[in-house]
């Protein structure tokens, strides 16, 4: 067996740690997917515009380069356990905002709960990123690249999926209780993973004081792998953040009906798309621009004809699965490139970076085709603002090819 699952299998057993902390993120993306359904639900529910959804996703992102910049620089004091910990302990906080939406029919504080949940993303980053270089060996790194897109795609295959079959039976405030629980479920794993880790000694090739990168000093493999992020969000988050806004617009009366079944396919095709590549391929398709390229352009088309499938229900949620298959095996590749292409000392700073410079491509996109959206329509500016990234990420990949 060569997959990344049973890389990741493996690394599971070995290391008890990595089992308390993948419990940990599993409850929390229960959490967050949970409030990904209460926003935009709600915001469906009230009948939000195009632009207004759209814009939803961006605050969904900006935040997040702040957040890096913070957990980057926490990482230097503390260590990552207590960084995990600390931003459990204030996104269960967070969820004083869908509070005061739910009571004063604010979506400003709707889009609060977006803003938040990225900041701390981007603080959790950073330090998950510093324990999986800490904690395991080189060989183990494609089962840290798995986990972080099981972790990535639980949160709407758990959370939404839990959320889509609970918001139309259950009272919002239930699910928010929920939404809490699983916040106190996953601060009790980290404890855990926190003892287990402190108590297995770290090898010295991987301890030093943390560096700055200096962008001229880099190989050109370190600069391809810190602009993968970067390009996939400049390709996918247009047509990402587009997606509640395309389901209004196929079907109006039924918006949320549609969009959360599409969001729950969309995590399905996360969760799926890294179990395609082997462990020791991994590398080497970080490297291959032509499937790179191949696997972005599926993405576009296959959303492409979401629009005209809106008497096909099942096709367009097998058409968003294949989409996002796509998309996160150039996740994975870009997952992977940061951290087997630096050492431990630089991992805080790899990984805040790309961060933050996938925050600003998403942004800036994003921006783009919520502005395309309110002129144009959801379905053009899908076609226009997507299909120019790709052609801006093509000759980026070209430049830096290895």
């Amino acid at each position: 067996m060569n997959s990344l699952l049973y890389a990741l299998i493996e690394a599971l057993r070995s290391h008890r740690w990595l089992r308390m902390l993948a419990c940990a993120f599993i409850f929390t993306s229960v959490g967050n997917g949970l409030t990904q359904v209460v926003v935009f639900g709600l915001l469906l529910r009230w009948q939000a515009p195009a632009s207004l959804l759209t814009l939803a996703y961006f605050f969904a992102t900006v935040p997040g380069f702040i957040g890096s910049l913070i957990g980057e620089k926490l990482c230097q004091r503390f260590s990552p356990v207590t960084l995990l910990v600390l931003a459990e302990l204030l996104g269960l906080l967070t969820l004083l905002f869908p509070l005061l939406g739910i009571q004063y029919h604010s979506i400003p504080a709707l889009l609060a709960v977006q803003s938040t949940e990225a900041l701390l993303g981007g603080m959790i980053w950073p330090a998950l990123t510093l324990l999986f270089k800490r904690g395991l060996k080189e060989a183990e790194l494609p089962a840290a690249t798995c986990l972080e897109n099981v972790i990535f795609a639980s949160q709407v295959l758990l959370g939404t999926g839990l959320g889509f079959v609970l918001f139309q039976q259950v009272p919002t405030l239930s699910l928010l209780v929920i939404d809490a629980a699983s916040f106190m479920g996953s601060l009790l794993m980290l404890m855990l993973a926190g003892r287990a880790f402190t108590a297995q000694a770290i090898p010295s090739s991987v301890e030093g004081k943390p560096e700055t990168l200096r962008w001229r000093m880099l190989t050109t493999q370190q600069k391809r792998s810190l602009l993968l992020l970067p390009a996939l969000a400049a390709v996918g988050s247009p047509a990402m953040a587009l997606l509640p806004a395309l389901a209004q617009q196929i079907h109006p009366a039924d918006a949320a009906g549609l969009a959360l079944p599409l969001l729950f396919a969309r995590s399905m095709g996360q969760l799926c798309g890294p179990m395609l590549l082997k462990r020791d391929s991994l590398a080497r398709f970080t490297a291959k621009n032509r499937l790179l390229l191949l696997c972005l352009s599926i993405f576009l088309v296959a959303y492409g004809v979401v629009p005209f499938l809106a008497g096909g229900q099942t096709i367009a949620l097998g058409m968003i699965f294949v989409a996002h298959l796509a998309s996160n095996i150039v996740f994975a590749a870009g997952t992977f490139g940061v951290l087997s292409r630096f050492q431990a000392a630089q991992i805080s700073a790899a990984s805040g970076k790309t961060w933050r410079w996938q925050t600003i491509s998403a942004s800036l996109f994003t921006g783009i085709a919520a502005l395309a959206a309110a002129e144009l329509g959801a379905i053009q500016a899908l076609y226009l603002v997507s299909a120019g990234a790709l052609f801006l990420v093509a000759f980026t990949l070209i430049h830096f090819r290895e």
